[in-house]
């Protein structure tokens, strides 16, 4: 088949074709040019990251006819061998499959002679970490006391799985994500170079679907051409990719910040009918929820987000309708419910379910209101010992199966304050105590009001509640 994808066609040939990993390649320059190549290397870091391309780069460094050299030159027959892989002294081993102690055998008789052509013979063991531990042993001696002509490069995506024995023998470089705005960059020229028409917002979507793998941003663009040609546009961009659809995105938000959850059934089998993940679609839900806090919170959002300006405008409209406090209560519960729904046997009801529960979330009141209102309406209890019914009142309807003591309590409170704005000079003198009787009375009034605040009953309202304390410091250093 002669055509070539942009992966394997775009694929770097020097060290200054590499992108985002400008700390290794200098240093594997300097090296070169210095002549002081360490006998193994082990590249570490993510897919998609050119610790390969790196390798192989570094091989033909090494036996380029003009070399050893940091730029090779990719014309003399050990750079076109090592650039279509046969050449004999440059080897590429699967870890995954050759990982067992006999492979690693032949290795070791294997590099006991010389380079047939070239000058070094480079070793590149990709995936590493899946040899066995046998292998892993078998490799030590020869990989403190190679031979002179032997240079062993490891490549891995799971660095943590190689031994340390292994690791102290090697010099180790960490390859990391490429940045959106190289990778965007890298697009553009490619784009350029093949005749493809896409916008700005269809390089950003590519780019950031494929979080920092520069492998994986050539593939979608390969795969976007193939389904659209060389004019891209914005919808075959979010469809190859699966995107979930902002309006849908947009229909849930607005049913859970209105508090409609007679609205979510419909709108979960709407994503079950649309063939989308439910797993996937609670990722993207967090996504957006971020989107409206990222709005609510800075001046200039568009910068951070990859949106066209309408669909820009429909979240600035919907982020107003909420407040930034509330917007971290969704986004906390949402992500701290994305384990449970991973590993759910029910997703769809398990989504269901949650949904609803964030529709509930504006009706909580926070502990920090609860428990302000019980220390005024104590206040006005001392003020006020002719009304014995006060508390009382606000905890017998929360034991008869109320679920709004904070509504009575503050109703009492608004009455007490009516009785005094409606009392006469008459009335005013109607009751008349001792001052025993009202210190009585108000001793009394404590003693309630502190054995009401001890009742299981009461406990168990705030238990209800402490997901929602905002900050209740400052009462304490008020008690002390």
């Amino acid at each position: 088949m002669s055509y070539l994808i942009y992966a394997r066609k775009y694929r770097p040939m020097t060290f200054e074709e590499m992108i985002g990993q400008k700390a290794v390649v200098r240093t594997l320059q300097n090296a070169v040019k210095n002549d002081r190549v360490s006998q193994a290397y082990i590249f570490s870091g993510m897919r998609g990251t050119g610790k390969t391309t790196a390798a192989r780069i570094l091989a033909k460094a090494l036996n380029c006819k003009d070399g050893p050299t940091p730029t090779p030159c990719n014309k003399c027959e050990f750079c076109v061998a090592v650039n279509e892989d046969r050449s004999v002294d440059v080897l590429e081993i699967d870890g995954a499959s050759n990982r067992g102690i006999d492979e690693v055998r032949s290795l070791r008789e294997g590099i006991k002679y010389k380079p047939i052509h070239s000058r070094f013979k480079v070793i590149i063991i990709d995936e590493v970490h899946m040899l066995t531990r046998d292998a892993f042993n078998a490799l030590l001696k020869t990989l403190e006391e190679p031979p002179a002509h032997t240079v062993f490069i490891f490549a891995t995506t799971e660095f943590y799985k190689v031994p340390a024995t292994i690791v102290s023998r090697c010099q180790h470089f960490e390859f990391k994500k490429i940045s959106q705005k190289e990778l965007i960059n890298h697009l553009i020229d490619i784009t350029k170079r093949e005749n493809i028409t896409i916008s700005p917002l269809g390089l950003n979507l590519i780019a950031n679907a494929a979080d920092g793998s520069l492998r994986d941003v050539l593939s979608l663009l390969d795969q976007a051409v193939a389904f659209s040609g060389e004019n891209i546009r914005d919808e075959d961009v979010k469809e190859i990719l699966g995107s979930i659809s902002q309006d849908i995105l947009l229909q849930v938000s607005l049913t859970i910040l209105d508090e409609k959850p007679e609205m979510v059934f419909p709108l979960v089998e709407s994503i079950i009918a649309h063939g989308y993940d439910l797993r996937f679609f609670h990722k993207e839900l967090i996504l957006h929820f971020r989107n409206l806090l990222l709005i609510r919170t800075m001046e200039k959002p568009e910068e951070f987000l990859t949106m066209n300006s309408e669909e820009l405008q429909n979240l600035r409209e919907l982020a107003e309708k909420v407040k930034p406090e509330d917007l971290l209560r969704y986004l906390t519960v949402l992500q701290e419910s994305e384990q449970e729904l991973k590993f759910s046997s029910h997703p769809r009801i398990f989504l269901e379910m949650l949904l609803v529960r964030l529709c509930h979330f504006k009706k909580l009141v926070p502990l920090k209101s609860l428990l302000d209102d019980i220390e005024e309406l104590k206040r006005e209890f001392n003020k006020n010992p002719t009304r014995p019914d006060g508390l009382a009142s606000a905890r017998s309807e929360f034991e008869n199966g109320g679920n709004e003591p904070l509504r009575s309590a503050r109703s009492f409170k608004k009455n007490v304050n009516a009785e005094k704005s409606g009392s006469s000079g008459s009335n005013a003198g109607a009751v008349k105590t001792s001052k025993e009787a009202v210190k009585e009375k108000s001793a009394r009034k404590d003693k309630e009001v502190d054995v009401a605040m001890k009742d299981p009953t009461v406990q168990n309202f705030m238990d209800t509640f402490k997901a929602q304390i905002l900050s209740i410091e400052h009462i304490k250093k008020k008690k002390t």
